[in-house]
């Protein structure tokens, strides 16, 4: 498709796909009808029949991806608002983030060595767990692909934030902290956003984990890939 095609066309399907799935999520409320289910699906959808690749997508809605940036430091309010929480159990998000992120990183790279994936691959998949941002920032540094990474974040984000809604009504988690954390932790932008619909709380610790997790791996995971690789 031509550049100018593009730059007009995906943008404007992907509004639309994200309003016909919100209205239809209004009308038929279940977890496999999430707007971050049905929108990336509609988007799939349209791409397979358009023959449209990753990169011609990304070429007219770059900017959508950038507004990523100004989204995350937005969840700065809600987090200001239950700073009282978080200056309780600091010491428990801090330890919890900080296991996620290993075992989120370990599993990722097993994952990878399994499917026996080539190694800018599996550097690619390392920090699928975290947003885009962040993910792409790790990615760029430790030798891996960023736009693979996106596509990964995104598919993680996507199927966390509709299983979290199930294992919210499974696990037993009484407190808006670990229901928070659950969402901010496995499902990172796309999590937070399901936290903030179902409970203001649940959002405002479900952002916080995102950012810290972002944060940890940012300054953690390069260094560690350097050991791993040397």
């Amino acid at each position: 498709m031509p550049l100018e095609f593009n730059q007009v066309f995906w943008p404007a399907a992907t509004v639309a796909a994200y309003v016909c799935a919100r209205l239809f999520y209004r009308h038929h409320a279940y977890w496999w009808t999430s707007t971050l289910v049905v929108a990336p699906a509609l988007l799939l959808a349209l791409a397979i029949v358009l023959h449209t690749g990753y990169r011609d997508y990304m070429s007219g809605s770059h900017w959508l991806m950038a507004m990523l940036g100004p989204v995350i430091v937005a969840f700065a309010l809600p987090l200001y608002e239950q700073r009282v929480l978080i200056r309780r159990y600091w010491p428990v998000l801090v330890a919890g983030v900080a296991v996620g992120s290993l075992i989120a990183g370990v599993s990722a790279w097993m994952l990878g060595s399994l499917l026996d994936l080539p190694p800018d691959l599996r550097l690619s998949l390392l920090p699928r767990s975290v947003a885009t941002p962040f993910a792409v920032a790790v990615s760029s540094h430790v030798g891996g692909v960023p736009d693979l990474t996106a596509v990964f974040v995104i598919v993680t984000g996507v199927f966390g934030a509709a299983i979290g809604q199930l294992m919210r009504r499974w696990l037993p988690l009484r407190s808006a902290l670990a229901r928070g954390a659950l969402f901010g932790m496995g499902a990172h932008g796309a999590g937070t956003a399901k936290a903030r619909e179902l409970a203001a709380e649940e959002g405002a610790v479900a952002g916080l984990v995102m950012v810290m997790a972002g944060l940890f791996n940012v300054l953690v995971t390069p260094a560690v890939v350097v050991g791993l690789l040397a």
